[in-house]
């Protein structure tokens, strides 16, 4: 079809960025050039990949495919050269995706081993607010996820472990005291959501007994507002091992149904230690 690189470069620009204007910029190159290279991608292609309104693009499903798959691309022809003129011997960082916990208590035990077992390969850990959208861009290798993804041929998915539910509360709360607490002892309190971990919302609670809530963009603001007593949290276990915090107590929901962890990577790997680290990953959890 004649598609090369710079098509694939202009899609996923106008993807992530929402206007052609944005995304000429990102690439800097001009905005008729950009419109042209989108052009020649539809024609040659035979198929619509962006809608025009008068203020956004938006792209179709074909072209939501195309830039999904566009990324993955992209960054695998990167990480090839890369690697090619990297010294002899020497490989790329195995990326390691996660939103708020990793894998809880087991991280810091998990990548030592690794390192020891595998000192020729860094694993290299990073926080992302989407870590599937990273691991479907090949952004990462590997993902740790608390939301079981969409089926899809195109990522393995296997589920680690299950985590109790914790209820997150300034350290001077009056229920901060307690060992245990139910779903029922935070219906009268503002609960803070965050945008990037969607394994906590009002439907844990039954109909008549849901609490307000405030919406906060991510795992800092969120401390912060538990911390300063302006909310109470609800979330999986392992944020309170990832994200300890002197203002914010965690004390354990009995009633409040776990949270599993999956791990998951393309099921065409793009790194060759990928099945090395799952295997590394189910030995230790059998084992602990």
């Amino acid at each position: 079809m004649n598609v090369d690189v710079r098509h694939l470069r202009a899609l996923a620009a106008i993807g992530d960025e929402g206007t052609v204007t944005w995304a000429a910029r990102a690439l800097h190159i001009t905005q008729p050039a950009l419109s042209r290279t989108l052009e020649q991608l539809e024609s040659r292609l035979g198929v619509r990949l962006v809608e025009r309104t008068t203020r956004r693009l938006e792209l179709t499903d074909a072209g939501l495919r195309l830039w999904e798959h566009a990324h993955r691309i992209l960054r695998q022809l990167d990480d090839a050269l890369t690697e090619a003129a990297a010294p002899a011997g020497s490989s790329r960082p195995l990326r390691l995706a996660f939103a708020w916990a990793a894998l809880g208590s087991h991280t810091v035990p998990l990548l030592r081993t690794w390192r020891e077992r595998h000192p020729e390969v860094r694993a290299e850990i990073r926080r992302r607010d989407d870590p599937e959208a990273a691991l479907r861009r090949g952004q990462a290798d590997l993902a740790f996820l608390r939301v079981r993804p969409q089926e899809s041929s195109s990522i393995t998915l296997v589920e680690l472990v299950s985590e109790r539910r914790l209820a997150a509360l300034p350290d001077h709360h009056h229920l901060a005291g307690r060992s245990e607490l139910t779903l029922a002892d935070l219906a009268d309190q503002v609960v803070a959501l965050c945008s990037t971990a969607a394994t906590t919302g009002v439907e844990l609670w039954p109909q008549g007994r849901r609490p307000v809530t405030i919406d906060v963009p991510g795992v800092d603001e969120w401390l912060t507002t538990i911390a300063t007593g302006e909310a109470v949290g609800v979330t999986a276990e392992g944020t309170s091992h990832h994200h300890s915090h002197p203002g914010v107590r965690y004390v354990p929901l009995a009633d409040a149904a776990s949270v599993p962890v999956y791990l998951a990577w393309p099921t065409d790997p793009a790194h060759p230690a990928t099945a090395d680290f799952v295997r590394l990953v189910r030995h230790h959890l059998s084992h602990s």
